[in-house]
């Protein structure tokens, strides 16, 4: 029988990548002084919440977490897709929202350390913290 891993141990991981990802955001925006563009904020209403929910979910150890996490794992991630698309050039400019008032989506702003691409990283976040939930699980016997 293939051995599967604990939910607690996958529920954990995925409330660490939010945690890191939420302070993350939060380091660079405040600390760095970089304003974010409108999908950052999307990804941020999306991302923010998990690092709460995961969080109690994971000192409770709640199976049924999947049901309203997956969701907004799944939305916030395919808002970093866009985002993502939109920073390579695939996604044209003249669809891009972040061009009204506020800071580019595509521009040099959306670069950490001037290599790491912003949309990307938000991605993996919410990919890996979609995989985590995703993940079969053995129930506990009581």
């Amino acid at each position: 029988m293939r051995k599967l891993i604990s939910f607690s141990s996958t529920l954990t991981s995925a409330w660490i990548v939010a945690v890191i990802s939420t302070l993350s955001a939060l380091f660079i925006g405040e600390v760095m002084g970089r304003e974010p563009c409108v999908l950052c904020w999307y990804q941020r209403i999306a991302m923010f919440p998990l690092a709460l929910i995961l969080g109690i979910a994971a000192y409770f150890e709640d199976t049924a977490v999947r049901r309203y996490a997956l969701p907004v794992s799944v939305c916030g991630g395919l808002v970093a897709l866009w985002h993502s698309l939109l920073f390579v050039g695939i996604i044209p400019e003249k669809i891009q929202p972040c061009e009204v008032g506020g800071p580019s989506c595509a521009g040099p702003d959306q670069t950490i350390f001037g290599i790491l691409p912003l949309p990307f990283l938000s991605l993996a976040a919410f990919a890996a913290i979609s995989v985590l939930l995703s993940i079969p699980h053995q129930r506990k016997s009581t």
